[in-house]
């Protein structure tokens, strides 16, 4: 029986710059479709990316975001460090979460991080 899970599907308007910032994160693109591109890490996050010319109009009026979650935030925030939105971050936030956000290429806010265990708050 195969568990429940969920793969968001990311417009783009340049699959390209998308995919590269992606394999920052230790994404690969599994399948090619040219206007569509399958991406995995191969430990459990999936993304399709989408092309839609000209989305969104603005950047930074994308209203869209994902959230990832894995063990080693640390060592992704480390790959893009550079992109980090709040300084300070990653920390512990209120609702118990080690975490951190960014923006893709098109203006998807992704936050990643992990739940945290009582002692860590």
């Amino acid at each position: 029986m195969m568990n429940h899970y969920s793969v968001p599907i990311i417009a783009s308007a340049n699959l390209d710059e998308s995919e590269a910032f992606y394999k920052r994160l230790g994404f690969h693109v599994l399948s090619d479709y040219g206007h569509y591109r399958i991406l995995a890490d191969g430990r459990g996050w999936h993304l399709h990316l989408n092309h839609v010319p000209n989305w969104p109009p603005n950047v930074e009026d994308n209203p869209f975001g994902i959230y990832l979650y894995v063990d080693d935030v640390d060592e992704i925030a480390a790959k893009v460090s550079d992109l980090i939105i709040e300084q300070g971050t990653p920390c512990v936030k209120p609702w118990g979460v080690y975490e951190f956000a960014f923006s893709d290429p098109s203006g998807l806010l992704v936050r990643i991080g992990r739940i945290v265990s009582q002692d860590e708050s």
